[in-house]
């Protein structure tokens, strides 16, 4: 399961050789995808090929990002996306332009995205393969990402005997940037092969307020009414509770972050009679596909497992475990 409130160093494209024809020019017949995946076809080049290459030049897009643009799930907007487009039509030997002119205007925004946080990261960029909560925050207004500064973030993640993730228990201190702050959007996605979608319960210093359900892609988005309306510098905790779907046997926890955490605490609690026969944390940097940190964590008497990080930076924070 995946909440929100994850590099190895590519190796470098080996160069064409001189006597390799260049790839047909691929004339822009289509929309962005369509014309994008032509010209990916027409190159032989693969996506991480062509990841490795925009790293290279100071532009850094992800696998999936490249993905999602490809098949239409999303489009570049923001200024890095614009700068990678245009080297894209150098890499994949497309007249200037070419990709740029078939971008339509940019989807609109909500007042979610207009007070960004110093380090914090756009929604697409923390989870690019799942647009849905993008569109979802724009549909109940969700309030700018500033306004709350998220001092504390502590999960734990229940595993039950049948080694299935059952519940999870959440607890968050903030502190308002801004007067008249009195909501918070919560995001919670179930694990890939399950059937419907968490929900949340025993809400404690909060109520919850509207709820949206995407359950083909087991996904939850709720928005949590804090007590009262906090002032500038105001703080408060609140907690509630996720009950998890049935699905296959659970190998992963982990948290995204779209803005800086002082604290994250992160414990696993295990059935005693179903400890797994191993069990590490990970850390990813924002849409990469592989671990930038792994490390072994000892199972003690109480079949339970821990991380704390501080100054948490946006990302992916977890655990990820196997049995026998």
């Amino acid at each position: 399961m995946t909440a929100v409130d994850t590099v190895a160093v590519a190796p470098a494209a080996p160069a064409a050789p001189a006597q390799a024809p260049a790839p047909e020019p691929v004339p822009a017949t289509g929309t962005f995808a369509e014309t994008l995946h032509s010209a990916i076809e027409a190159s032989g080049l693969s996506l991480d090929r062509l990841r490795s290459a925009l790293a290279q030049r100071g532009v850094r897009v992800s696998v999936t990002t490249l993905s999602y643009w490809r098949r239409g799930r999303s489009q570049p907007e923001r200024a890095s996306s614009m700068l990678a487009v245009g080297l894209l039509e150098q890499l994949l030997t497309l007249p200037r332009g070419t990709l740029s002119s078939l971008l339509g205007p940019p989807r609109p925004r909500g007042r979610w995205v207009s007070a960004a946080v110093p380090g914090s990261l756009p929604m697409e960029e923390i989870w690019p393969e799942e647009a849905q909560i993008a569109q979802v925050f724009e549909e109940l207004d969700a309030p700018p990402i500033g306004e709350l500064e998220r001092l504390s973030v502590h999960d734990a993640y229940y595993v039950d005997a049948q080694q299935f993730g059952v519940l999870l228990r959440m607890r968050q201190v903030v502190r308002a940037t801004a007067g008249g702050v009195s909501r918070c959007l919560v995001v919670h996605k179930a694990d890939e092969g399950t059937t419907g979608c968490p929900e949340i319960s025993s809400v404690r210093h909060a109520r919850l307020g509207r709820v949206r359900r995407r359950p083909e892609i087991g996904l939850l988005v709720a928005e949590l009414l804090l007590d009262r309306p906090l002032g500038l510098g105001d703080c408060t905790v609140f907690e509630y509770e996720v009950e998890l779907p049935p699905g296959a046997p659970t190998t992963v926890y982990g948290r995204r972050f779209a803005v800086p955490v002082r604290e994250y605490v992160l414990q696993v609690h295990f059935d005693p009679s179903a400890v797994p026969a191993h069990c590490e944390r990970y850390e990813r940097d924002p849409g990469a596909e592989t671990d930038r940190v792994r490390q072994r964590l000892w199972i003690g008497a109480s079949a339970s497992a821990h991380v704390l990080a501080t100054e948490q930076q946006p990302g992916q924070t977890g655990i990820r475990w196997e049995w026998e």
